[in-house]
């Protein structure tokens, strides 16, 4: 066996070797100006580089083959030429000529991490975002990128849906679109429910693991996910997909675009359906969008308006399941399930959640020069939708609701049907002011946002009560979020293989809570936060094909709504949290052979995790950790092994710690808890 493994690793590594040609390049623009910065690649290859100072690029060690070069530039018309390849080496020049049209890649371009820098991250094409759609939600288009684990409540992929990175959860990876935030302000989670079928609709994605760069919106911990949708197609287009799976899934959606008209319009549009039974009893989903885009490109400047809508009704499937259920059903779920007055174990049908979101962007970019480009944008989310429950035997009292007499009875408790709601909106601006020229790559940017959240509930039917179909509203709160941030990040090439990077942003938070929770609590609470994130790195460029990088970033990140109205309110409101990222990472690239290494430490300050403790009305609450850890190393690899045949894996090691911690355990038999120290674990 271990001969075979020993072969096969040295073919690995030997493919490459046969043939050493190399191919010299020098990038001009039209007046014979060196291009710095410009990103070249060899189509159907790992080849890829970044001109140098002087425009230069060099690729060394290419097999005998005929390739397709690839040069682009923010502002200039891509260059793709065939060029063959033999045992002599090549010499090319290529001439970028500006674009009449403005690309869309500068909306997005301040938040995104180029290959020079000292980050470690992925990217994803719209050609492989089509490979893997086949309807499922966004997390399992994302399965296979490292250090990625996916769940899905249903079974299916399809309804509620979700995936960490680096072991972290949803609240604590940022995502945008097209440069605005996702995430929800108080939850800091993102519900991709809320938007089926979204996948069809991205062009590219990019994946920063870890802190990453500044971006807007939530603070990134585990990583930032940046999507950006609708980027220009200049020749009219329709598609009809629809795709058929198991527990009766299916997925049709209809896509069709205008081209670019008169050069100058395009208008884009998708419509989407999307149904499953789910694997997990009653979980089914029914689920539909659409998404609008319209826009004008200039010489010089795009104006665009994006439009996206998603509305979603999916049966409960949230709740854990005992283990010795599993043993012999594996599609139990619970929820739902209650008993009738002649002990008949029955569902309800309608243990739903129904919620509905729409999306405005208006994006407006301009070039004022071939150095310098301004990226504007407002956005707009409203979201109104709520979950319905039945529940057994509920005390009147604890909805504020006076007891039923019947006859000479008081009766205190009865069945019922709830709903509880969530009515938000959420505006803001994005910006960011781009420039490159040289040795320079810099970036000023940030955002203003705010948020009104109110969540309210309402008891609409009662088994027991003078009569049985009402509307009693039985608590109601608002949430009031104010976001700054401003950040200005700066990459210098004081040489042919140096590239220093500094990103610097600041980050204020007004966070207001005014109500009474479900419990009839008073939750009424402000906090204001300010937070420095800085974030520094080298990449050093040891060759055409090897590079290594270093960097140290920190992230600090405000408790979420839960955090703070499920802490008890006698002991430590939680704080927010801090992390120290330092990444480590090699990189190797050959015609046919790739292999990214990254080994990170992250070093947490107060960390928020769950302890076992419980606050006094029983609810489980997040506690701030003194000291805790994650150390990981990550190992992506490729090998080409024919022109249409490639192999990619990857795999994560990690190990994640907590220093001194105390675990809180609930003891029946003194109805109270027990604390048990643990040490490191």
């Amino acid at each position: 066996m271990k001969r075979i493994i020993y072969f096969f690793c040295l073919l690995l590594f030997s493919v490459s070797a046969f043939g050493q040609a190399k191919v010299n390049g020098l990038v001009l623009d039209e007046n014979n100006v060196p291009m710095v910065g410009a990103n070249v690649v060899i189509e159907n290859t790992y080849y890829g580089a970044s001109t140098d100072l002087d425009g230069k690029f060099t690729f060394s060690g290419i097999p005998a083959g005929n390739y397709s070069l690839k040069v682009s530039y923010i502002g200039f018309e891509d260059y793709i030429k065939k060029i063959p390849i033999g045992q002599q080496d090549e010499q090319v020049i290529i001439i970028l000529h500006s674009s009449d049209i403005l690309a869309d890649e500068v909306v997005v371009k301040s938040t995104r991490a180029s290959s020079d820098m000292p980050l470690a991250y992925s990217d994803i094409d719209k050609e492989e975002i089509e490979k893997r759609n086949l309807g499922q939600d966004m997390p399992y288009l994302l399965k296979l990128n490292p250090s990625t684990v996916v769940s899905s409540d249903a079974g299916t992929g399809i309804g509620y849906t979700s995936f960490r990175i680096r072991g972290t959860d949803m609240n604590r990876i940022n995502v945008t679109v097209n440069g605005i935030p996702l995430n929800d302000p108080e939850s800091q989670g993102t519900w991709w429910v809320d938007l089926p079928d979204f996948a069809s609709g991205v062009d590219n994605i990019q994946i920063q693991r870890g802190v990453g760069t500044s971006t807007n919106g939530a603070g990134a911990f585990g990583a930032s996910v940046n999507l950006q949708t609708f980027n220009l197609r200049k020749n009219a287009y329709a598609e009809l997909n629809s795709s058929a799976g198991s527990f009766h899934t299916f997925k049709n959606n209809v896509l069709f675009g205008s081209g670019l008209i008169n050069d100058k319009f395009s208008f884009d549009a998708r419509f989407s359906k999307v149904n499953s039974d789910g694997f997990i009893d009653r979980a089914f989903a029914d689920l539909s969008s659409f998404s609008l885009s319209g826009a004008y490109y200039g010489n010089k400047s795009i104006f665009k308006v994006i439009y996206l809508s998603g509305k979603e009704r999916t049966y409960q499937a949230w709740d854990g399941v005992p283990g010795y259920i599993l043993d012999t059903n594996r599609t139990y779920n619970g929820i739902g399930q209650y008993t009738d007055k002649d002990g008949v174990v029955r569902y309800y049908d309608n243990e739903t959640d129904n919620y509905l979101q729409n999306h405005l962007q208006i994006f407006y970019s301009k070039e004022f020069s071939s150095n310098l480009f301004l990226n504007l944008a407002f956005h707009y989310t409203k979201g109104k939708g709520y979950y319905e429950q039945y529940k057994e035997m509920e005390d009147f009292e604890d909805y504020g609701m006076d007891d039923v007499i019947v006859g000479n009875d008081t009766v205190t408790s009865t069945d019922m049907i709830r709903q509880k709601w969530l009515d938000n909106d959420f505006y803001g601006l994005t910006y960011a002011l781009n420039y490159r020229k040289k040795q320079w790559d810099l970036s000023i940017g940030g955002a203003l946002n705010k948020y009104w959240g109110n969540h309210f509930g309402e008891v609409i039917w009662t088994q027991v009560a003078e009569k049985g179909d009402y509307q009693h509203e039985w608590y109601r709160n608002k949430g009031i979020k104010t976001d700054f941030n401003i950040y200005g990040k700066a990459g210098w090439k004081p040489g042919t293989k140096l590239n220093l990077f500094v990103d610097l942003q600041i980050r204020r938070i007004w966070y207001n809570i005014d109500g009474i929770d479900d419990d009839l609590r008073d939750i009424t609470q402000e906090h204001n936060y300010l937070f420095f994130n800085p974030k520094l790195g080298v990449n050093y460029k040891i060759s055409d094909k090897h590079r290594t990088y270093f960097s140290l970033s920190v992230a600090n990140r405000e408790p979420n709504r839960n955090n703070l109205i499920d802490a008890d309110h006698a002991e430590p409101v939680p704080t927010y949290e801090t992390l120290f990222d330092y990444e480590l990472g090699y990189g190797f690239k050959s015609g046919r052979f790739a292999l990214n290494a990254n080994a990170y430490f992250m070093n947490y300050s107060n960390q928020l995790v769950l302890t076992g403790e419980i606050n006094d009305i029983g609810a489980p609450v997040m506690t701030n950790v003194d000291e805790s850890y994650r150390l990981g190393l990550e190992v992506v690899a490729g090998f080409k092994i024919s022109s249409k045949l490639k192999w990619e894996l990857n795999a994560t090691l990690s190990r994640n710690k907590i220093l001194d911690f105390t675990e809180h355990v609930d003891d029946w038999d003194t109805w109270s808890q027990r604390s048990m120290y643990l040490g490191t674990t």
